[in-house]
């Protein structure tokens, strides 16, 4: 991608663990004996976050959420056009998630498009692989579950779930991050999993790992009113404005597409159809809508001061941030970095007095940046020892 290299490095200590190392961070005990500077107490604490908790990779039998598809053909026309647009379908290549029966599988094919199904479920597999016989297009399948793959803090990963192995074998190779959008993927978050799937995106994002390993792939979702609302928060909604946000902003173009009924999804089970799911009937009976979104990573996202190598002081630095939301945003700089903060919130025209709730999502990275770019001190950052048994 032609990063600029980092010296700052995030190591993860083991499953579940990290610290912050490198010739950019010291820890608070070593700066404190050396610092003169009588910077507030206002010290850095661990912020845990049960969103980012992981839960075992493999749930049990008979206690995974019934998969959600499209069930109206009138939707998936309206999808093909959404995902396709004006482009030549045969160039554009389309990952679509637990196609299950195959209805928006079988209206792209149609258009001409080039489709990799990742099915998780081994009966819809036989006729998805038929469709590939008797419509025009490219069509592979994958037994896989999308959602899964590249499980985060797992030294041992099974082929079915490691993007490396199955990308290599669908012939997929690497672009640059400054090129175009290569691949497209379309899928529909599972309910329960939808905070923890986007979570684990963002990591994959800004690491460049897992499938942002071949450049700046774009999600095509549907997702819940709440995650959507969530995603576009800014400090105008105060209530839902969060970490989740900022970084998600920063990150990529988040587009709304448009909003679609319940009634145009069906549900399936391990058991099969899904009727007397007590998911489904709860989703139903709230008559719950579902929010289509397209997230295109930035492809001014990484800078020399902000890279996949120091994603995660990034991180922290949000966090941290959101954990007192009412404090005024120089305590937070006094306890995350060694640079002088006046200096630096005038460089980027933010009051001292102001809070993180008067900040945009793109005014953190701004602020991350100038700390980054500042040439006062070595070590430009702050962490407890006490980092090293947050569980993320």
């Amino acid at each position: 991608m032609g990063l600029p290299p980092r010296l700052a490095l995030s190591v993860f200590a083991g499953p579940a663990r990290s610290c912050v190392l490198g010739s950019r961070t010291a820890a608070r005990k070593d700066w404190q004996a050396k610092s003169r500077r009588g910077f507030s107490d206002f010290y850095m604490q661990p912020l845990f976050d049960p969103e980012l908790e992981e839960s075992p990779f493999f749930a049990p039998k008979g206690r995974s959420e019934p998969t959600c598809y499209v069930a109206c053909k009138k939707l998936a026309k309206n999808l093909v056009r959404n995902l396709l647009g004006y482009h030549n379908p045969s160039r554009q290549l389309l990952l679509e998630c637990n196609p299950g029966p195959g209805i928006l599988t079988e209206a792209l094919l149609r258009a001409g498009a080039r489709v990799i199904a990742f099915e998780s479920e081994k009966t819809f597999i036989p006729h998805l692989k038929s469709l590939r016989m008797h419509l025009d297009g490219l069509l592979q399948v994958v037994h896989s579950d999308f959602f899964k793959i590249d499980p985060r803090h797992q030294e041992v990963v099974k082929p079915e779930y490691n993007s490396r192995i199955i990308f290599k074998d669908l012939g997929i190779n690497p672009v640059p991050w400054s090129a175009g959008v290569p691949i497209k993927v379309f899928g529909i978050l599972p309910t329960k999993l939808e905070r923890r799937i986007l979570w684990k995106t963002l990591f994959d994002l800004y690491s460049c790992e897992s499938i942002y390993r071949y450049g700046r792939i774009e999600l095509n979702l549907f997702v819940t009113e709440k995650e959507f609302q969530r995603l576009i928060a800014t400090p105008k909604r105060p209530d839902l404005y969060q970490v989740l946000s900022v970084l998600w902003q920063v990150a990529c173009d988040i587009k709304f597409i448009h909003m679609e009924p319940w009634s145009s999804f069906s549900m399936h089970n391990e058991n099969g159809s899904s009727e007397n799911s007590k998911l489904g009937e709860s989703l139903k009976s709230m008559k719950q809508n579902l929010y289509f979104i397209q997230l295109t990573p930035r492809r001014t996202l990484f800078t020399e001061h902000l890279s996949p190598l120091n994603y995660d002081i990034f991180f922290h630095m949000v966090k941290h941030c959101f954990g007192k939301r009412s404090s005024p945003i120089i305590q937070h700089l006094r306890s995350l970095s060694t640079v002088e903060p006046i200096e630096i919130l005038r460089k980027v025209r933010i009051k001292p007095g102001e809070t993180i709730l008067r900040m945009y999502p793109h005014d953190f990275k701004r602020l991350f940046e100038m700390i980054e770019r500042s040439e006062d001190c070595v070590f430009k950052w702050v962490y407890d020892e006490s980092l090293e048994d947050i569980v993320l």
